[in-house]
């Protein structure tokens, strides 16, 4: 059995690795600043980007909810792995070979984390079934395909495969290639009978399903022959990698799109996907098996960078009855978006794939381009469904339209959609703006928030901002970890000093070489929290200044526990300057105001034991205090002309 990797080989990857182009795969991140990004935090939900990656040092804070970590924990909590899995994943993605402590080459096949051997059945699965597509046994699959306006080549972007007739194809392959049927099992890709397992998919045209980082965690599959008992479309079951209200199909090509155009189009099938792709729609997704659910939106908001200042999501439904159920219940999640929801339904009922087969690649995105306000569906698809040439028809459609109309956040088209919902009623605009008010009332103690003006649903109520949690402890669920550390007032403006003073030497920790290192150890700082840090810099020592990662990860290990977020904290939230020469007068700044704060104190220590002391009885000591303030004056004066 592979030992444990060795230390300096963890320090290596870390070093080596990016963390912002790792955390890049599953947040979209903008520049917050020099050398700073911000982004949606993946760990909680939330409507303003908090979540801060400062790849200078290694790390990454969210201010919202507190998770903080360096690229290794990042990737053992999104992907669910073990500290060395983590740390083998990322080695593998730099080309970095590991030692171990036991000499060996890290572990064999069989003692892979069981995930990592899920996904490689499913990766060798999804090869396995796109070679076969090219097979004589995959016509009627081929066919199928160019009858939907496909070719070969979009066969292969899409990943499109064919799982032949058998019933133990794939199944001889994965056991060919170390797999035991107890592994197997887990996958989700064979059913259990009488005789063992068997293939899942059987004579069916397969699509793999990928998560956002572009690993294949599942399969659909569609129907091809007549006597074919099954459903037209059958995908994997729920597994340990997939499940399905978290998942979006086409998510790992489409994602890069959606954070450049803040464009999301849900459609409803695999088909459906690759037309709007090919017809130059490539922002589009599709759910699986499941309505567009809390987990996807998510996905989407992240994705979108939804914070308030654009962004859309676009709905195509077709135009039947479960189309226009789909739609409303998509609407019941509108207030969990900030980006303008949309709603795209073909006149025809034709869906994206018809569309581009029968009227092509323009006729798709026209279908796009030509979407309604998915409120204003809603509300046109609740009068549907009243008597509106009666009066009790009128008066129970405005009773229902009516909170549909209060739900809409923008509050200059409100009361537009007030008169539009007068004028289809045939009643006074008095009347619809009284009902939508009262409507809006009796909301008002819900949970909907307006932009940025409330937490987002299940994100954390009590975590303080930076600017409100002021210096001290960390924001979030780790303030409450240390109460033997009291939160200074954000007002004091020493204890602002002091925290100014950590953050320079955290990030920028080769401005404390030479002599100005002795300086910065022999500083006394009178925030407790702020000491503690201050004292887990001293016994780290200056030998790692040079090499910010290894500094920050040395400060992180030498503080208490409950100040670890803390020293996260400190570590990644962004200077106050644009330019890099603008940063180092700040920091130098900083640090001056900091030794001039000590010297101060100094003076003020020796100018009270001057004053205690009687000149006639005490002449040499009176003298040499005289001396020494003077000293400690010019330093003062020589501190101010440098900064």
């Amino acid at each position: 059995m592979a030992g444990l990797i060795k230390r300096e080989d963890i320090d290596e990857v870390r070093q080596r690795t990016d963390i912002k182009e790792v955390i890049d795969g599953y947040v979209t991140l903008k520049g917050a600043g020099l050398g700073t990004y911000k982004g949606l935090c993946p760990f909680h939900d939330e409507r303003s980007p908090s979540f801060t990656v400062r790849p200078q040092v290694g790390r990454y804070h969210c201010f919202g909810c507190g998770e903080d970590g360096d690229v290794i924990a990042f990737v053992q909590k999104q992907d669910h792995t073990s500290f060395q899995e983590a740390v083998e994943k990322l080695a593998a993605r730099i080309g970095y070979e590991l030692r171990y402590e036991d000499g060996g080459t890290g572990p064999n096949r069989e003692e892979v984390g069981k995930r990592q051997r899920l996904l490689d059945a499913h990766k060798i699965a999804d090869e396995f079934f796109r070679a076969q597509l090219l097979t004589p046994g995959a016509a009627e699959g081929r066919s199928f395909l160019h009858g939907r306006g496909f070719d070969r080549a979009a066969a292969e972007q899409f990943g499109v495969g064919y799982a032949p007739q058998g019933w133990d194809a794939l199944l001889k392959h994965l056991r060919g290639r170390g797999f035991t049927d107890q592994e197997l099992k887990l996958t989700g890709m064979f059913s259990e009978g009488n005789r063992g397992i068997y293939d899942r998919f059987r004579g069916r045209l397969i699509w793999p399903i990928r998560d956002i980082a572009g690993d294949t965690i599942g399969f659909g599959a569609r129907k091809l022959y007549e006597d074919d008992q099954g459903p037209k479309y059958l995908n994997t079951p729920e597994t340990t990698l997939y499940k399905k209200s978290q998942v979006l199909y086409g998510i790992d090509l489409a994602k890069r799109n959606i954070a450049k155009d803040r464009q999301l189009v849900v459609v409803e099938g695999y088909t459906d996907v690759m037309a709007c792709h090919l017809a130059g729609i490539p922002t589009a997704v599709a759910t699986c098996g499941t309505a567009f659910g809390t987990e996807h939106i998510k996905i989407a908001r992240r994705l979108l960078s939804d914070d308030g200042t654009g962004g859309e999501v676009i709905f195509t439904f077709d135009g039947d009855a479960a189309g226009q159920k789909a739609a409303l219940r998509a609407f019941e999640e509108d207030q969990r978006f900030t980006a303008q929801t949309y709603v795209a339904v073909e006149p025809t009922g034709a869906d994206p794939c018809d569309l581009r087969q029968t009227k092509g690649d323009a006729a798709v995105r026209d279908l796009i381009n030509t979407r309604r306000p998915l409120f204003e569906f809603a509300i046109r698809a609740t009068l549907k469904r009243h008597n509106l040439d009666t009066v009790e028809g009128r008066v129970a459609a405005l009773r229902e339209s009516a909170p549909v109309v209060a739900q809409i956040r923008d509050a200059g088209i409100r009361p537009a959609y007030a008169r539009e919902l007068a004028g289809w009623l045939g009643m006074s605009v008095e009347d619809v703006s009284r009902a939508v008010g009262v409507a809006m009332k009796r909301s008002a103690a819900g949970p909907p928030a307006a932009p940025g003006g409330g937490p987002a649903p299940g994100a954390p109520t009590s975590a303080p901002t930076p600017q409100a949690g002021g210096p001290g402890v960390a924001a979030g669920p780790a303030s409450g970890a240390v109460p033997s550390y009291h939160r200074p007032d954000p007002r004091d403006p020493v204890a602002s000093m002091e925290r100014q003073a950590l953050e320079v030497a955290l990030q920028e920790p080769s401005l404390l070489g030479g002599g100005i290192w002795e300086r910065f150890s022999a500083a006394r700082f009178v925030t407790p929290a702020f000491q503690v840090v201050h004292d887990a810099m001293r016994a780290s020592g200056s030998g790692l200044i040079g090499d910010p990662v290894r500094w920050v990860e040395q400060v992180m290990h030498e503080v208490p526990e409950p100040l670890r977020p803390l020293v996260s904290e400190l570590a990644v939230v962004p200077l106050p300057a644009s330019t890099e020469e603008a940063v180092q007068k700040y920091c130098k700044d900083i640090l001056s105001r900091l030794f001039e704060l000590q010297i101060t104190r100094v003076k003020a220590d020796k100018m009270g034991q001057l004053q205690r002391l009687d000149p006639a009885a005490d002449p040499e000591d009176f003298q040499r205090l005289n001396r020494e303030l003077m000293m400690l004056e010019m330093e003062r004066r020589a501190l101010r002309s440098d900064a």
